[in-house]
Protein backbone atom coordinates (compact mmCIF):
# COMPACT_ATOMS: atom_id res chain seq x y z
CA UNK A 1 0.00 0.00 0.00
CA UNK A 2 3.03 2.34 0.86
CA UNK A 3 4.06 2.08 -2.77
CA UNK A 4 0.88 2.86 -4.12
CA UNK A 5 0.71 6.11 -1.79
CA UNK A 6 4.18 6.75 -3.09
CA UNK A 7 3.53 6.34 -6.75
CA UNK A 8 0.43 8.41 -6.48
CA UNK A 9 2.40 10.93 -4.55
CA UNK A 10 5.55 10.70 -7.15
CA UNK A 11 2.49 11.25 -10.43
CA UNK A 12 1.36 14.48 -8.63
CA UNK A 13 5.10 15.92 -8.04
CA UNK A 14 5.43 15.25 -11.66
CA UNK A 15 2.40 16.99 -12.68
CA UNK A 16 3.26 19.74 -10.55
CA UNK A 17 7.34 20.38 -11.36
CA UNK A 18 6.56 22.57 -14.45
CA UNK A 19 4.84 24.75 -12.69
CA UNK A 20 6.76 25.00 -9.33
CA UNK A 21 9.76 25.69 -11.70
CA UNK A 22 7.87 28.17 -13.33
CA UNK A 23 7.06 29.91 -10.08
CA UNK A 24 10.94 30.19 -9.46
CA UNK A 25 11.42 32.06 -12.84
CA UNK A 26 8.84 34.52 -12.16
CA UNK A 27 8.94 35.23 -8.06
CA UNK A 28 12.43 36.45 -7.54
CA UNK A 29 13.79 38.48 -10.58
CA UNK A 30 11.01 41.19 -9.89
CA UNK A 31 12.43 41.88 -6.77
CA UNK A 32 15.78 43.67 -8.90
CA UNK A 33 13.29 45.85 -10.36
CA UNK A 34 13.75 49.84 -10.29
CA UNK A 35 11.41 52.10 -12.18
CA UNK A 36 12.92 54.16 -14.46
CA UNK A 37 11.54 56.78 -16.93
CA UNK A 38 11.25 55.16 -20.50
CA UNK A 39 13.88 57.47 -22.70
CA UNK A 40 11.87 59.20 -25.18
CA UNK A 41 8.47 60.34 -25.76
CA UNK A 42 7.39 58.62 -28.96
CA UNK A 43 5.86 62.24 -30.42
CA UNK A 44 6.13 60.72 -33.58
CA UNK A 45 4.07 57.69 -33.19
CA UNK A 46 0.49 57.94 -34.48
CA UNK A 47 -1.40 55.24 -32.21
CA UNK A 48 -4.51 53.75 -32.77
CA UNK A 49 -6.59 52.68 -29.62
CA UNK A 50 -8.94 49.73 -30.53
CA UNK A 51 -11.63 48.78 -28.41
CA UNK A 52 -13.61 45.89 -28.67
CA UNK A 53 -17.12 46.16 -27.27
CA UNK A 54 -20.15 43.78 -27.33
CA UNK A 55 -23.37 45.54 -25.19
CA UNK A 56 -20.71 47.64 -23.45
CA UNK A 57 -23.46 51.31 -23.55
CA UNK A 58 -23.72 51.05 -19.72
CA UNK A 59 -19.24 51.00 -19.45
CA UNK A 60 -18.07 52.71 -22.35
CA UNK A 61 -18.41 56.54 -21.88
CA UNK A 62 -16.03 56.24 -18.64
CA UNK A 63 -13.84 54.16 -21.06
CA UNK A 64 -13.76 57.31 -23.76
CA UNK A 65 -13.70 59.76 -20.67
CA UNK A 66 -10.76 58.40 -19.21
CA UNK A 67 -8.59 58.02 -22.75
CA UNK A 68 -9.58 61.63 -23.06
CA UNK A 69 -7.96 62.77 -19.43
CA UNK A 70 -4.58 60.98 -20.59
CA UNK A 71 -2.08 63.78 -21.24
CA UNK A 72 -1.40 64.04 -24.76
CA UNK A 73 -4.28 62.42 -25.67
CA UNK A 74 -5.04 61.10 -29.30
CA UNK A 75 -7.66 62.63 -31.49
CA UNK A 76 -10.82 61.08 -30.79
CA UNK A 77 -11.18 59.54 -34.76
CA UNK A 78 -7.58 57.05 -33.71
CA UNK A 79 -10.22 55.28 -30.91
CA UNK A 80 -11.80 52.85 -33.01
CA UNK A 81 -14.44 50.71 -31.44
CA UNK A 82 -15.75 47.59 -32.99
CA UNK A 83 -19.21 47.30 -31.76
CA UNK A 84 -19.32 43.27 -31.86
CA UNK A 85 -22.64 41.64 -32.68
CA UNK A 86 -24.17 44.61 -30.39
CA UNK A 87 -27.67 44.74 -29.67
CA UNK A 88 -27.78 48.01 -27.83
CA UNK A 89 -26.12 51.59 -28.15
CA UNK A 90 -22.73 51.05 -27.89
CA UNK A 91 -22.35 52.26 -31.77
CA UNK A 92 -24.62 55.66 -30.81
CA UNK A 93 -22.53 56.27 -27.56
CA UNK A 94 -19.08 55.98 -29.23
CA UNK A 95 -20.17 57.89 -32.52
CA UNK A 96 -21.37 60.48 -30.36
CA UNK A 97 -17.90 61.31 -28.74
CA UNK A 98 -15.96 61.23 -31.92
CA UNK A 99 -14.82 57.83 -32.31
CA UNK A 100 -14.20 55.49 -35.43
CA UNK A 101 -16.61 53.15 -35.26
CA UNK A 102 -16.55 49.62 -36.82
CA UNK A 103 -19.98 47.69 -36.90
CA UNK A 104 -19.74 43.97 -37.25
CA UNK A 105 -22.58 40.94 -37.35
CA UNK A 106 -21.73 37.87 -37.35
CA UNK A 107 -23.61 34.70 -35.79
CA UNK A 108 -21.60 32.43 -35.91
CA UNK A 109 -18.04 33.61 -35.94
CA UNK A 110 -18.56 35.91 -32.60
CA UNK A 111 -15.82 36.46 -29.56
CA UNK A 112 -13.04 39.09 -29.05
CA UNK A 113 -10.34 37.38 -31.10
CA UNK A 114 -12.62 37.87 -34.47
CA UNK A 115 -13.70 41.29 -33.75
CA UNK A 116 -10.07 42.00 -32.93
CA UNK A 117 -8.85 40.71 -36.28
CA UNK A 118 -11.50 42.80 -38.26
CA UNK A 119 -9.99 45.80 -36.72
CA UNK A 120 -6.31 45.45 -37.14
CA UNK A 121 -7.58 44.31 -40.54
CA UNK A 122 -9.25 47.27 -41.17
CA UNK A 123 -6.84 49.79 -39.95
CA UNK A 124 -3.72 47.99 -42.17
CA UNK A 125 -2.74 50.79 -44.68
CA UNK A 126 -3.91 53.46 -42.83
CA UNK A 127 -0.71 55.14 -41.56
CA UNK A 128 -0.57 54.15 -37.74
CA UNK A 129 2.70 52.76 -35.75
CA UNK A 130 1.30 50.85 -33.57
CA UNK A 131 -2.42 49.66 -31.76
CA UNK A 132 -3.13 49.00 -28.15
CA UNK A 133 -5.90 46.95 -26.77
CA UNK A 134 -8.52 48.68 -24.29
CA UNK A 135 -11.11 46.72 -22.94
CA UNK A 136 -14.63 48.87 -23.09
CA UNK A 137 -14.91 48.62 -19.06
CA UNK A 138 -11.39 50.30 -18.80
CA UNK A 139 -9.91 53.32 -17.09
CA UNK A 140 -6.45 53.78 -17.57
CA UNK A 141 -3.77 56.14 -15.80
CA UNK A 142 -2.83 59.70 -16.87
CA UNK A 143 0.61 58.42 -18.58
CA UNK A 144 -0.47 55.57 -19.92
CA UNK A 145 -0.44 56.66 -23.63
CA UNK A 146 3.13 58.75 -23.35
CA UNK A 147 4.25 55.56 -21.50
CA UNK A 148 3.09 53.21 -25.10
CA UNK A 149 4.05 55.94 -27.19
CA UNK A 150 7.73 55.84 -25.83
CA UNK A 151 8.08 52.39 -25.77
CA UNK A 152 7.16 51.78 -29.87
CA UNK A 153 9.40 54.75 -30.44
CA UNK A 154 12.44 52.71 -28.58
CA UNK A 155 11.45 49.93 -30.99
CA UNK A 156 9.04 47.84 -29.32
CA UNK A 157 7.34 44.85 -31.24
CA UNK A 158 4.76 44.42 -28.28
CA UNK A 159 4.02 46.01 -25.00
CA UNK A 160 1.33 44.71 -22.09
CA UNK A 161 0.69 47.41 -19.66
CA UNK A 162 -0.63 46.08 -16.10
CA UNK A 163 -3.77 45.14 -15.45
CA UNK A 164 -5.41 45.54 -11.87
CA UNK A 165 -8.70 45.22 -10.55
CA UNK A 166 -10.45 48.71 -10.33
CA UNK A 167 -13.10 47.74 -7.60
CA UNK A 168 -11.69 45.77 -4.91
CA UNK A 169 -13.47 47.25 -2.19
CA UNK A 170 -16.57 46.40 -3.81
CA UNK A 171 -16.04 42.66 -2.12
CA UNK A 172 -14.50 39.38 -0.86
CA UNK A 173 -14.20 38.09 -4.55
CA UNK A 174 -12.92 41.71 -6.15
CA UNK A 175 -11.02 41.81 -3.43
CA UNK A 176 -9.33 38.28 -3.60
CA UNK A 177 -9.42 38.87 -7.40
CA UNK A 178 -6.99 41.69 -6.70
CA UNK A 179 -4.66 39.89 -5.17
CA UNK A 180 -4.29 37.33 -8.09
CA UNK A 181 -3.82 39.94 -10.53
CA UNK A 182 -1.05 41.36 -8.15
CA UNK A 183 0.84 37.68 -9.13
CA UNK A 184 -0.64 37.25 -12.20
CA UNK A 185 -0.61 40.79 -14.23
CA UNK A 186 1.96 42.63 -12.37
CA UNK A 187 4.50 40.02 -9.99
CA UNK A 188 4.82 37.46 -13.17
CA UNK A 189 5.03 40.02 -16.45
CA UNK A 190 7.65 42.33 -14.18
CA UNK A 191 10.21 38.54 -13.37
CA UNK A 192 9.83 38.23 -17.07
CA UNK A 193 11.01 41.49 -18.02
CA UNK A 194 13.96 41.61 -15.59
CA UNK A 195 15.13 37.74 -16.92
CA UNK A 196 14.79 39.05 -20.28
CA UNK A 197 11.54 36.68 -21.43
CA UNK A 198 8.68 37.61 -23.25
CA UNK A 199 6.31 39.14 -20.58
CA UNK A 200 3.16 37.79 -22.04
CA UNK A 201 -0.22 39.45 -23.05
CA UNK A 202 -3.08 39.74 -20.72
CA UNK A 203 -5.78 40.45 -22.92
CA UNK A 204 -6.38 44.12 -21.65
CA UNK A 205 -3.96 47.14 -22.13
CA UNK A 206 -1.47 45.13 -24.70
CA UNK A 207 -0.33 46.79 -27.63
CA UNK A 208 1.00 45.67 -30.81
CA UNK A 209 3.34 47.19 -33.33
CA UNK A 210 1.84 47.14 -37.24
CA UNK A 211 5.08 45.65 -38.02
CA UNK A 212 4.34 43.00 -35.85
CA UNK A 213 1.15 42.65 -37.22
CA UNK A 214 2.17 42.27 -40.29
CA UNK A 215 4.15 39.46 -39.74
CA UNK A 216 1.70 37.62 -37.50
CA UNK A 217 -1.40 38.50 -37.89
CA UNK A 218 -3.90 38.63 -34.71
CA UNK A 219 -6.13 35.16 -36.26
CA UNK A 220 -6.22 33.99 -32.91
CA UNK A 221 -9.97 32.89 -32.16
CA UNK A 222 -10.27 30.80 -29.06
CA UNK A 223 -11.88 31.89 -26.02
CA UNK A 224 -8.44 32.68 -24.67
CA UNK A 225 -7.29 34.47 -28.01
CA UNK A 226 -4.62 36.91 -26.03
CA UNK A 227 -2.84 33.25 -24.55
CA UNK A 228 -2.75 32.03 -27.88
CA UNK A 229 -1.77 34.40 -29.97
CA UNK A 230 0.70 35.22 -27.34
CA UNK A 231 2.20 31.69 -28.09
CA UNK A 232 2.40 32.67 -32.23
CA UNK A 233 4.32 35.78 -31.04
CA UNK A 234 7.17 34.06 -29.23
CA UNK A 235 7.22 31.56 -31.97
CA UNK A 236 7.83 33.87 -34.36
CA UNK A 237 10.54 35.42 -32.59
CA UNK A 238 8.37 38.27 -31.22
CA UNK A 239 8.96 39.90 -27.73
CA UNK A 240 6.09 41.37 -25.49
CA UNK A 241 7.30 44.30 -23.53
CA UNK A 242 6.21 44.71 -20.06
CA UNK A 243 5.63 48.71 -19.03
CA UNK A 244 4.84 48.19 -15.15
CA UNK A 245 4.85 52.22 -14.77
CA UNK A 246 1.50 52.00 -15.87
CA UNK A 247 -2.03 49.76 -15.39
CA UNK A 248 -5.35 49.72 -16.69
CA UNK A 249 -8.29 48.96 -14.11
CA UNK A 250 -11.18 46.85 -15.05
CA UNK A 251 -13.91 45.83 -12.18
CA UNK A 252 -14.41 42.54 -11.85
CA UNK A 253 -17.68 40.66 -10.83
CA UNK A 254 -19.05 41.02 -7.69
CA UNK A 255 -21.30 37.76 -7.07
CA UNK A 256 -21.08 34.29 -7.06
CA UNK A 257 -22.58 33.49 -10.67
CA UNK A 258 -20.90 36.11 -12.41
CA UNK A 259 -17.12 35.07 -10.96
CA UNK A 260 -17.90 31.59 -11.89
CA UNK A 261 -18.76 32.87 -15.39
CA UNK A 262 -15.53 34.37 -15.81
CA UNK A 263 -13.74 31.47 -14.13
CA UNK A 264 -15.39 28.84 -16.23
CA UNK A 265 -14.01 30.84 -19.55
CA UNK A 266 -10.72 31.83 -18.53
CA UNK A 267 -9.44 28.94 -16.52
CA UNK A 268 -11.69 26.25 -18.66
CA UNK A 269 -9.82 28.18 -22.51
CA UNK A 270 -6.44 27.70 -20.46
CA UNK A 271 -7.19 24.33 -19.95
CA UNK A 272 -7.76 23.92 -23.95
CA UNK A 273 -4.42 25.80 -24.69
CA UNK A 274 -2.40 23.30 -22.97
CA UNK A 275 -4.11 20.36 -24.80
CA UNK A 276 -3.24 22.01 -27.95
CA UNK A 277 -0.52 23.85 -27.71
CA UNK A 278 2.36 22.29 -25.07
CA UNK A 279 2.68 19.55 -27.25
CA UNK A 280 4.05 21.89 -30.30
CA UNK A 281 6.16 24.18 -27.63
CA UNK A 282 7.06 20.68 -26.15
CA UNK A 283 8.61 19.33 -29.25
CA UNK A 284 9.89 23.16 -30.10
CA UNK A 285 12.27 23.44 -27.07
CA UNK A 286 13.25 19.82 -27.08
CA UNK A 287 13.09 18.70 -30.93
CA UNK A 288 14.34 22.64 -32.89
CA UNK A 289 16.60 23.18 -29.51
CA UNK A 290 14.37 26.89 -29.09
CA UNK A 291 15.12 27.51 -25.79
CA UNK A 292 12.87 30.62 -25.89
CA UNK A 293 10.19 28.53 -25.99
CA UNK A 294 10.86 26.57 -22.55
CA UNK A 295 9.55 29.85 -20.47
CA UNK A 296 6.24 29.98 -21.94
CA UNK A 297 5.85 25.84 -21.64
CA UNK A 298 6.23 26.01 -18.45
CA UNK A 299 3.88 28.99 -17.82
CA UNK A 300 1.13 27.08 -19.86
CA UNK A 301 1.88 24.20 -17.80
CA UNK A 302 1.75 25.90 -14.37
CA UNK A 303 -2.38 25.42 -13.30
CA UNK A 304 -3.73 27.82 -11.58
CA UNK A 305 -2.56 28.79 -8.80
CA UNK A 306 -5.27 26.92 -6.33
CA UNK A 307 -5.21 23.75 -7.86
CA UNK A 308 -1.07 23.60 -7.82
CA UNK A 309 -1.32 24.41 -4.30
CA UNK A 310 -3.87 21.88 -3.78
CA UNK A 311 -1.69 19.25 -5.54
CA UNK A 312 1.22 20.31 -3.35
CA UNK A 313 -0.96 20.12 -0.02
CA UNK A 314 -1.22 16.20 -1.56
CA UNK A 315 1.93 15.62 -2.47
CA UNK A 316 3.58 16.56 1.36
CA UNK A 317 0.79 14.55 3.23
CA UNK A 318 1.05 11.72 1.08
CA UNK A 319 4.85 11.72 1.38
CA UNK A 320 4.76 12.33 5.05
CA UNK A 321 1.87 10.26 6.36
CA UNK A 322 1.39 8.03 3.81
CA UNK A 323 3.95 7.01 1.81
CA UNK A 324 7.17 8.40 4.83
CA UNK A 325 9.41 9.29 1.55
CA UNK A 326 11.57 12.01 2.16
CA UNK A 327 11.39 13.26 -1.47
CA UNK A 328 7.69 13.63 -1.73
CA UNK A 329 7.57 15.33 2.29
CA UNK A 330 10.62 18.21 1.24
CA UNK A 331 9.79 18.62 -2.75
CA UNK A 332 5.67 19.25 -0.78
CA UNK A 333 7.14 21.46 1.62
CA UNK A 334 9.37 23.27 -0.82
CA UNK A 335 6.92 24.06 -3.42
CA UNK A 336 4.13 25.31 -0.48
CA UNK A 337 6.94 27.70 0.36
CA UNK A 338 7.67 28.89 -3.09
CA UNK A 339 3.72 29.73 -3.39
CA UNK A 340 3.77 31.40 -0.20
CA UNK A 341 7.02 33.52 -1.04
CA UNK A 342 5.44 34.39 -4.72
CA UNK A 343 1.92 35.67 -3.23
CA UNK A 344 4.19 37.52 -0.75
CA UNK A 345 5.88 39.38 -3.04
CA UNK A 346 3.95 40.31 -5.38
CA UNK A 347 1.76 41.94 -2.54
CA UNK A 348 4.97 43.60 -1.60
CA UNK A 349 5.76 44.64 -5.06
CA UNK A 350 2.41 45.83 -6.10
CA UNK A 351 1.65 47.61 -3.29
CA UNK A 352 -0.94 45.77 -1.20
CA UNK A 353 -3.17 47.76 1.41
CA UNK A 354 -3.75 46.76 4.58
CA UNK A 355 -7.34 45.04 3.51
CA UNK A 356 -5.73 43.00 0.94
CA UNK A 357 -3.03 41.29 3.66
CA UNK A 358 -6.80 40.61 6.03
CA UNK A 359 -8.38 39.29 3.13
CA UNK A 360 -6.01 36.78 2.48
CA UNK A 361 -7.37 34.65 5.13
CA UNK A 362 -10.37 33.84 3.99
CA UNK A 363 -8.28 32.44 0.65
CA UNK A 364 -8.89 28.49 1.68
CA UNK A 365 -12.86 29.43 0.92
CA UNK A 366 -11.97 30.64 -2.34
CA UNK A 367 -9.84 27.77 -2.95
CA UNK A 368 -12.94 25.46 -2.10
CA UNK A 369 -15.06 27.04 -4.00
CA UNK A 370 -12.96 27.03 -7.26
CA UNK A 371 -12.90 22.58 -6.54
CA UNK A 372 -16.22 22.66 -6.07
CA UNK A 373 -16.77 24.07 -9.99
CA UNK A 374 -13.59 22.12 -11.36
CA UNK A 375 -15.79 19.96 -13.49
CA UNK A 376 -17.84 23.04 -15.40
CA UNK A 377 -14.39 24.89 -16.33
CA UNK A 378 -13.28 21.65 -17.51
CA UNK A 379 -16.24 21.71 -19.69
CA UNK A 380 -15.25 24.91 -20.89
CA UNK A 381 -11.84 23.55 -22.01
CA UNK A 382 -13.70 21.90 -24.60
CA UNK A 383 -13.04 22.61 -28.57
CA UNK A 384 -16.82 23.74 -29.07
CA UNK A 385 -16.86 26.22 -26.13
CA UNK A 386 -18.53 29.93 -27.07
CA UNK A 387 -16.95 32.94 -25.43
CA UNK A 388 -19.33 34.42 -23.11
CA UNK A 389 -19.17 38.46 -22.16
CA UNK A 390 -19.19 38.21 -18.13
CA UNK A 391 -21.96 39.83 -16.61
CA UNK A 392 -21.05 42.70 -14.01
CA UNK A 393 -24.41 43.06 -12.50
CA UNK A 394 -26.10 44.34 -15.52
Amino acid sequence: MQGLFFALGLALLLLTLPGTLELLLVTLPALLWRSQPVAGRGENIRLAVVTPAHNEARDLPATLASLQRCRNPIPPQDHIVIADNCTDDTAGIARAAGCTVLEREDAVRRGKGYALNYAFSTLAGKGYDAVVIVDADTRVDSGFLDAIRAHFANGADAIQTGYRVGNPEAGFRPRLMHIAFLAFNFLRPLSRKQAGFSSGILGNGFGLSMATLDEVPYDSFSIVEDLEYHIRLVRAGRLVEFVPEVSVWSDMPVSAAEAQSQRERWEGGRFRMVLEQAPRLFRGVFRERRLALLEPLLELLLMPLSYHLGALLLVFVIGLWLAHSPLLTGYGLFGLALVAAHVVIAMLVGGASREDWKTLLRAPFYMAWKFARLSSILKAAGRNAEWKRTSRGD
